[in-house]
């Protein structure tokens, strides 16, 4: 009742083909062959060039992106921290109350 059941290997269906037999050849020396001509080189991509400009705006996008970045992760800190405390108060009054009920106050 516990013990698994093995599955039987299936067997192979369909005609099974035997392998063939690769017969080796003489290589028989001829004439040379032209060497290829050299591939033409393939046109160069334009190289981007950063003026003084495109460089500060650069500096600036990626400063902005930083300064973005870090406010949204200092405010969600202090939603999680804000939430933290309120949670504790509340459980302070809670307990305060419970106390208070059961001394019959």
């Amino acid at each position: 009742m516990f013990r698994p059941k093995l599955p039987t290997m299936p067997q192979p269906t369909g005609l099974a083909t035997p392998p063939t037999v690769v017969e080796p050849t003489s290589i028989t020396p001829g004439t040379p062959a032209t060497p290829p001509a050299p591939p033409t080189p393939a046109p160069s991509r334009p190289t981007v060039q950063i003026t003084p400009g495109t460089a500060l705006a650069l500096v600036g996008g990626g400063t902005a992106v930083v300064l973005v970045v870090g406010a949204v992760l200092v405010s969600m800190l202090l939603a999680v921290a804000i939430t933290g405390v309120s949670v504790a108060l509340v459980a302070v009054v809670l307990r305060l109350l419970v106390n208070d009920m059961h001394k019959g106050r």
